[in-house]
């Protein structure tokens, strides 16, 4: 009789657990393609190549310039006076670490304007994803485009079409 009861109790248990596994719900979707898609992300491309062409263009003139400089001190090594060639010396090796630092600069402030400009495209991303999580009952979402999901199924929702609509994406 306990045998039976313990019997009954697993197989209801079982049952209940087929039921709500049929109920389970997963999406997913490439997020980096539809970020690509969004014209705030072209616009902060766009911000971010012409911050770059800019910071290239004054790190050109002043590799020139440097260049220059090294030049005419090659051309007048010979008749320097020694104190004169270390200064010149001095100055252009001075003007080369500048320009490695601004470079170094330039970069960094490269990434933090990318990070600033990215930051409120993933937001929204973000929220209209929980959004269409929630609307349709989905348990998970999973992000294609970071190569972790290793598989999914035909049952699984695509959810860009879902999203692009909550961004107002065409």
């Amino acid at each position: 009789m306990k045998f039976l009861k313990y019997s009954l109790l697993v197989a209801l248990f079982c049952v209940a657990g087929a039921l709500s596994a049929q109920d389970l719900k997963f999406g997913h979707i490439d997020v980096q393609g539809l970020i690509t898609q969004l014209p705030d992300k072209i616009a902060a491309d766009q911000a971010l190549q012409k911050q770059a062409t800019d910071l290239q263009n004054n790190l050109k003139v002043m590799t020139e310039d440097l260049e220059k400089k090294y030049t005419e001190y090659l051309e007048q090594r010979e008749t320097m006076d020694e104190l004169i060639r270390a200064t010149k010396e001095k100055e252009i090796q001075d003007y080369d670490q500048r320009i490695k630092n601004f470079n170094m600069l330039a970069q960094q402030n490269l990434q933090k304007k990318e990070q600033e400009l990215l930051q409120p495209i993933i937001e929204k991303v973000q929220k209209a994803i929980d959004a269409v999580g929630a609307e349709n009952g989905l348990i998970y979402i999973f992000d294609v485009s970071s190569r972790v999901v290793i598989y999914h199924s035909d049952k699984s929702i695509d959810c860009a079409p879902l999203v692009k609509a909550k961004l107002d994406i065409k």
